[in-house]
């Protein structure tokens, strides 16, 4: 019984506590803090708005010229607000429609059917049959099909009646989803804005804001690779939706969508302005937004403009006055620091005839994707590959002439008659022959004239394992979305080595064998290539931010390969200016360059197989010699066709001199 007792009133003790609790509890929310409690309620009743568009970082070049810059754009929306009906959204028509101008020409007969059957909806129903009804209604036609028979059923002359620039503002109205902010206008008169902004509470889901929009300053120069931002009315594009959304993203959110703006979205975009939603459909601010942080790129932007310019003429002029350019159809620069990886000018451009007469554009997006059949521009990672497996040494002498296999044509260097050449020779007259044998050497194979030859799998992966610490046949790791790693051949004939060694083979990007220059000028260091050259912070005036971080050189790869050697091979690359490469880095003093040929095929017809055989030209150079300031890549596919003349014209010379002069003026 006591234990019954003392369970009882332990019971009630509680009770009571609960009780005295519950009206402290009472007492502090109704009396001793009431009005904090009754803030906190209508903070919870609150509807709270984040902006659509708010300002992203700028993006300058290395000399701190603004590239990309913000521009109001006023604009005029619809957001439907629950209850509204089609005939309440008619009668918002007929009051706005007046006040603001539309272009409304692309409005379409779909367009106009379904506003005149909002006006209409009793004349447009019966022209539904009642056998049609009947079978709606026993499911043997859908709404859908009811709904486009009734489409269907709506003559042109009832569609006279209809006021098109009516039928096209309710088309923009219901464009998507039920809660999308639909724009009507944007680039909306001081006028226009004004009277729907002082008649919100009339216009019952109209209002309007400031929309930001990238504005470039320098025209199409460099665009492609600025990249692109989303429209405020498309959104996140579909392909890019989940990684968006699942970084906290809205689906309307203005984003970046392609190359630098896309790659530095989390450094560019700003932070949104909090607005509460009154009653009256207005806004009343809540939190300010604040721009993106500012990026500063290692491009200059006039060395830019002035090789788009000598791309865009000497492309022009080989199409116009050369022989053997009808495949001929662009041509590519690259312009780096090789001793931070930095890029200062990238750019391709390519050459269409509409309606007979040529127009170029911009193709800077391929350097890249699109790789190239290099030619002998690769013979220094080549010739590296004998340095490392002793098939060769500093000095060793070879007797150029040419290689024949059983079964396959000759290969011979370009020209006859070389002789007895050594390393340095070989690189600078650009002898094919010596590169054969060192091959065959570091394969292990025994070769004589028009015998057999036997390589092993092997001997391919020594030459790629090299080629890759060059940068050649990986990816560069270009701080871009996209890049590839050109195409690397499948099969392992015993030709296709000594094919591989003069660059006849695998082909790689533009950007790879901007990378293996780079590699080469900086005595075997291959340095990341990038574009990002400082973030600062954004700033509240015109002026640039204050500097948060510089990006320091990010160091990928030393080549395995001992000093001498590699000096060797700038020896050899210094050499080639004196004869195959005499002109092609122009008046710049103490250069070093090598050039390249390729026999290269291409699909004229888009079949998918190479129905023609042409003639590819490359360049790839560096100055000063000892201590470049720059390196250089251009490169010129499909130079020439013909299958009577040998004329092959001398673009990419006359790119690859100019280019070199004026990259030069901006370092003297």
């Amino acid at each position: 019984m006591n234990r019954i007792n003392k369970r009882v009133y332990f019971v009630l003790f509680i009770l009571i506590l609960s009780f005295i609790l519950l009206i402290y509890k009472l007492t502090d929310i109704q009396v001793i803090n009431h009005d904090y409690y009754l803030d906190k309620l209508n903070d919870l009743k609150i509807t709270t708005i984040k902006s659509n568009s708010t300002p992203r970082g700028r993006i300058y070049d290395r000399n701190h010229n603004l590239l990309v810059d913000n521009v109001g754009v006023k604009t005029i929306y619809y957001k439907r607000k629950k209850g509204t009906t089609s005939l309440d959204q008619v009668k918002l028509i007929k009051k706005i429609k007046d006040k603001i101008d539309i272009n409304y020409d692309s409005v379409s007969d779909i367009n106009l059917k379904e506003y005149y059957y909002v006006l209409n909806k009793d004349i447009v129903d019966s022209k539904i049959t009642k056998e049609e009804n009947d079978k709606y209604e026993k499911r043997k036609l859908s709404s859908e099909d009811i709904y486009n028979l009734k489409m269907s059923r709506i003559s042109e002359e009832e569609l006279s009646s209809i006021d098109k620039k009516e039928a096209y503002i309710y088309y923009l109205m219901n464009k998507g989803y039920y809660y999308n902010e639909n724009i009507i206008k944007t680039y909306a008169t001081e006028e226009e804005y004004a009277f729907v902004a002082s008649n919100i509470k009339e216009l019952k889901g109209f209002n309007v804001k400031l929309e930001w929009e990238r504005k470039y300053l320098y025209g199409d120069t460099f665009k492609s690779i600025l990249g692109s931002v989303s429209s405020s009315s498309s959104g996140i594009p579909k392909e890019l939706k989940d990684y968006y959304l699942s970084k906290g993203y809205s689906l309307n959110d203005k984003v970046g969508i392609s190359f630098i703006e896309y790659q530095y979205e989390d450094l560019l975009k700003g932070e949104k302005a909090i607005y509460k939603l009154n009653d009256d459909n207005s806004y009343s601010l809540i939190k300010d937004g604040k721009r993106g942080n500012d990026i500063v790129l290692s491009i200059d932007i006039n060395m830019q403009r002035e090789v788009e310019r000598i791309l865009e003429e000497e492309i022009i002029n080989a199409k116009v006055n050369d022989l053997n350019t009808s495949l001929y159809d662009g041509s590519s620069v690259i312009v780096t620091d090789p001793f931070t990886g930095e890029i200062l000018a990238f750019s391709s451009k390519y050459i269409v005839n509409k309606d007979g007469e040529y127009k170029i554009y911009d193709n800077s997006p391929a350097l890249l994707t699109n790789p190239v059949t290099p030619g002998s521009i690769v013979k220094g990672a080549s010739i590296s590959v004998g340095y490392k497996y002793g098939a060769i040494d500093i000095g060793t002498k070879i007797y150029d002439e040419c290689v024949k296999i059983q079964n396959t044509p000759k290969k011979c260097s370009w020209i006859s008659g070389i002789g007895l050449i050594n390393d340095v020779e070989a690189l600078a007259i650009s002898s094919n022959a010596y590169q054969y044998k060192t091959a065959m050497k570091v394969a292990g194979a025994s070769y004589y004239y028009d015998g057999p030859l036997y390589v092993d799998k092997s001997a391919f992966d020594k030459y790629r394992s090299m080629f890759n610490e060059y940068g050649l046949g990986v990816k560069t790791g270009i701080d871009l979305p996209i890049e590839s790693i050109g195409v690397i051949g499948n099969k392992y004939d015993s030709g296709l080595l000594l094919d591989f060694a003069i660059g006849q083979y695998d082909t790689y990007t533009p950007v790879q064998i901007s990378s293996y220059i780079s590699t080469i000028a900086s005595y075997g260091n291959r340095y990341r290539l990038h574009f990002l050259k400082e973030i600062r912070n954004s700033s509240l005036d015109d002026e640039i931010g204050s500097l948060r971080e510089e990006i320091k050189p990010v160091l990928l790869k030393k080549v395995d390969l001992e000093d001498k050697y590699i000096n060797r091979i700038r020896e050899g690359f210094k050499r080639v200016m004196n004869v195959t490469g005499y002109g092609y880095m122009g008046d710049v003093p103490d250069s070093s360059g090598k050039t390249g040929t390729a026999e290269t095929f291409k699909d004229t017809d888009g079949d998918g197989n190479i129905d023609k055989e042409t003639i590819s030209r490359a360049f790839v150079g560096f100055a000063p010699s000892d201590n470049p300031k720059f390196t250089i890549t251009i490169l010129s596919p499909n130079v020439k066709y013909s299958d009577t003349s040998d004329y092959s014209s001398p673009v990419n010379f006359k790119i690859s001199e100019r280019v070199s002069n004026k990259v030069f003026e901006f370092f003297k």
